[in-house]
């Protein structure tokens, strides 16, 4: 059972502008740049996207629709992954945030993945001084990362670590492949084989980005993918355990009700 239920009318925003973050994503498959417009709006739509997402989640805490203690375990889980990003950033591909987004994801749902992966790296970013227009794509990358967790089949003991290992690994490899795409559009270079090219046929530029994600991006997304794959494996037990005991104890699906006095209770009997 998820652990933090998001309402349907956020849930249902999360939707919306997961699609139109993907197809912001894959936009120089189908369209050159002149006709999309300029280098900044892919940029500018993910942002609005993510204010409109943050704003509908807002909406509903404000009519107490998201429990207070979710709120609170989403900034204890931000803050961990905002304070361990730099520790492995930035070295050989080495990364320590994902792994606490898919072990959180998974016990506290998609949902929470969502926010958290959200969350995670807008206060990441304000940490390292990583603001530009990248973040959002990081953003969303790290958004769908927390949910696709949540939505894995139901799993137990060795089974689900080894389940979580390899979606963490997977996982890894797929947001290096969708982040590249935040730049390889606008580095025009006609003269190269991997360069992107306005105007060709789907599969014929589908094949240039892959050999430039094969050349220039495969080693460091493997790093990404086995450092995850690794944490979780060796890790995933505590953590996951220890997260179901908090969920447990916060009691997220608890709902108040009050009951009249009895009489002789009132009398003091």
């Amino acid at each position: 059972m998820t652990a933090v239920q998001v309402p349907a009318r956020a849930t249902a925003t999360i939707v919306m502008a997961s699609f139109v973050g993907l197809v912001a994503f894959l936009w120089p498959f189908v369209v050159a740049p002149g006709t999309f417009g300029a280098a900044e709006t892919p940029p500018l739509m993910f942002g609005a996207l993510l204010v409109l997402v943050l704003a509908v989640v807002f909406a509903e805490i404000a009519d107490r629709r998201i429990d207070a203690k979710a709120l609170a375990m989403l900034g204890v889980l931000s803050a961990i992954n905002a304070a361990l990003r730099p520790l492995g950033a930035g070295t050989a591909g080495i990364e320590t945030v994902f792994f606490i987004l898919v072990l959180a994801g998974r016990v506290f749902g998609p949902g929470f993945g969502f926010a958290l992966g959200c969350t995670s790296l807008f206060a990441s970013a304000l940490l390292t001084g990583g603001v530009g227009p990248w973040m959002p794509y990081q953003m969303f990358g790290c958004a769908w990362v927390g949910m696709l967790a949540g939505l894995l089949p139901k799993a137990s003991g060795k089974a689900e670590i080894a389940l979580l290992a390899c979606y963490s690994a997977v996982s890894g490899y797929l947001f290096g492949f969708m982040l590249n795409l935040s730049f390889w559009p606008f580095s025009l270079d006609p003269a190269s084989s991997i360069a992107y090219q306005p105007g060709l046929p789907l599969l014929e530029q589908f094949q240039r980005y892959f050999a430039f994600f094969t050349v220039t991006s495969l080693g460091w997304d493997t790093g990404r993918a086995v450092t995850t794959a690794i944490l979780v494996t060796l890790t995933g037990p505590a953590v996951l355990g220890a997260f179901r005991r908090a969920a447990r104890r916060a009691n997220f699906h608890t709902t108040p009700s009050f009951e009249p006095a009895r009489r002789g209770a009132d009398r003091g009997a």
